[in-house]
This record gives structure tokens, sequence and C-alpha cells, in this order.
């Protein structure tokens, strides 16, 4: 029964003239030439969000802007708290919600956490400029935001931890805590390098960038949440945070594990005939990838919100049979990452 509604399903979507799965590039970006990579793209991303940087919030107005910016989806009441994890054991310490009027500087109440803490910039954030950049401001608890005080963002995994001399942000946050510091160096460049806030491994590209960043970039997928800070700070400011619009962008310009293309593949127009997928949709739990004089590196499918949720190795050979027997039956995104470029497109399993 649910073979046959999924391909009913499939055929009514098909039908629907010019459907597609991908977001639009939203117009915000006219004028970005996305064919660009690596650090060319990175220069003309940060000079698009500076100049469209058009203006500037003073830190009391932040107050306001984080009571509409970082509401729970779910609830308009209360604000979702960076860090935070449970309501339900008593502790007001590790909440995840608060209700939104109920911030300022005492205990049991939210404030405005800098991802990027302000003395870790060089020089000092401060309070206004990139220290009152709503982009970096999250509401958190009290505690919770002074015990993680200035201290670097270190891999962990569970919820949020104090790591003695560095700091996980829990799983539900470190792939915003990601998209946010990557903002902030493009945003201010040198002043916010983002080894100045997280440990790990320099990036081979951009010896400034952290790959744990990535990791998280990719591991975490962007939430309802970001999307609508993205939306009600860019009211605000002018300017948006472009890896939360698609986080590849990052894979783009740094490399590593490719985060999902939102876009599908924009910029990449290249790609379409390096790569071809068939049959799609797939037949008995199989489908080939033709490839045109390129190795394949990676090969990851994403549900259409973007959350990773199967890999296939990448040692596959020209023409090669994958099976996805282990993928249940819906609408994926299948993305085939090669040195040279990346393919998206809708893969439909049956």
């Amino acid at each position: 029964m649910t073979k046959i509604i999924m391909k009913n399903l499939i055929s009514f979507i098909l039908l629907i003239p010019g459907y597609c799965i991908f977001a639009q590039v939203p117009a915000y970006y006219n004028g970005v030439n996305f064919t660009l990579s690596g650090l060319a793209l990175k220069t003309e991303l940060a000079d698009h969000i500076t100049t469209t940087h058009t203006t500037p919030i003073t830190y009391d107005e932040v107050w306001t802007v984080l009571q509409v910016s970082d509401l729970d989806p779910t609830n308009s009441a209360d604000v979702l708290l960076a860090y935070g994890y449970n309501d339900a054991d008593g502790s007001v310490f590790n909440d995840r919600t608060r209700i939104k009027t109920n911030y300022g500087g005492s205990s049991g109440q939210w404030n405005r956490e800098h991802t990027f803490a302000k003395s870790l910039g060089n020089p000092d954030l401060g309070t206004s400029g990139p220290g009152s950049d709503a982009h970096n401001l999250r509401a958190s608890d009290v505690d919770m935001n002074s015990m993680r005080g200035n201290l670097l963002f270190a891999d962990g995994s569970g919820n949020a931890a104090d790591l003695g001399s560095e700091w996980y942000p829990g799983d539900e946050w470190k792939g915003d805590c990601a998209r946010i510091i990557m903002y902030m160096y493009l945003r201010y460049g040198l002043q916010c390098r983002p080894y100045y806030c997280a440990v790990g491994t320099t990036n081979s590209v951009d010896a400034n960038m952290v790959n744990l960043l990535l990791e998280w970039n990719v591991e975490d997928p962007v939430s309802l949440l970001e999307e609508n800070r993205n939306d009600e700070i860019q009211s605000w400011q002018g300017n948006r945070n472009p890896f939360i619009d698609n986080p590849y962008l990052a894979t783009k310009i740094w490399g590593g594990t490719p985060a999902v293309d939102t876009w599908g593949g924009v910029g990449l127009e290249e790609s379409e005939q390096l790569f071809t997928i068939y049959p799609n949709p797939v037949m008995e739990d199989v489908f080939y990838i033709s490839v045109s004089d390129e190795k394949i590196d990676g090969i990851s499918i994403y549900d259409t919100a973007g959350k990773l949720i199967y890999t296939i190795h990448p040692d596959v050979v020209v023409n090669s049979k994958v099976s996805v027997q282990n993928v249940p039956s819906g609408i994926w995104l299948i993305q085939v990452q090669s040195e040279n470029a990346v393919h998206t497109q809708k893969l439909i399993i049956p």
C-alpha cells in the first residue's frame, strides 16, 4: 500500500508545471557570481554582505530583535535558548525555551550571547558594530551564557557542555554556531578569524578556517529557527547570512565533506554534463551513475529539508551500480561530488 501511495504521489508531483524541490536563489544575491569558488567566492560574498549591511543596530535594540528573531517556531510566547536542551527537569540553567519577555541579567532570565565571543575578536568586538551585529547574537540563559563565557568551541557530542578549557555547544546548536562564525569571518575579516573562536585542524584552502566548523555545518543542517532569524535580521540590518541560505556555499569556498546544496547546483551548471543518474525513479532499489572523465569523491543523500540521511562509499566506477535498498521510499536530494564539480538532483525511490 505504501509503495502505491508513493507512486501516486510521485506521479502527481511530476505533473505539476515547473515543480522543483530546490529553493530559488533569493533576490538578495542578485549580482553575486556563484560560478566562483574558493577564496574568490569568499571575497565576493564578503563584499556583498558588507555593502548590504546598511543599518547597524544598537546593542539595546538587540533585545527587541531577539524577541522576534529567536522565537520558538512552535510557540510564539517563547524564545529558543542557544545551548539549552531540557525544559522538564526543574533546572532553569539548561532550559531550551524561556518566555520571551523574561530577559535581563538575573539568574533565570535570558540574555544576549555572542556566539563569536566579544573578547575573542582581535580587536575585541565591543558592543557596537561587530559587537551588536544581530547575526552573531542569540538568546541564551544567563547562567549558561556565563558558563560558556569566552571558551573556544571544540568537538563533543550530546548536550552543551563545558569541556574544561573549551565549550561544546550541543548537537542541536553546533551547526548554528558554525554558520554564525563563518558569517562573522566574512563580514569582519581578520578581526574574526575562525581559529580565534574554535579549535581543530586548519583548512588547506584558508588557514584561518577550522575544519570542525565545516563538519558541524554538514552534521547539523539549517533549522527553521535559523531561517526565521535570517529573515528577521535582514529586515533590521539589511544583510543576510549566506551559509543559512545555502550551507553548500561553505563547501564551495573551503571544501570538505559537501553540505547540501539547497539551490540545486547554482553556479555549477557545467557539472550537469559530468554526471548522469539513471533510471530515475530508481528501479528495484538500484540506480547507476555515469561519469564523464571524473573520479567520484563522495555520494550523499539528503531529505528535502537538507538533512543528511545516507552516504554511499565513493569507490564507484564509471556506469557503476548503486544500491539504495536501505533508503526509504520518497523524494530525496542526491549529491555527487568530484574534485572539480558537484551535481545535485532529485532522486525518486518508489
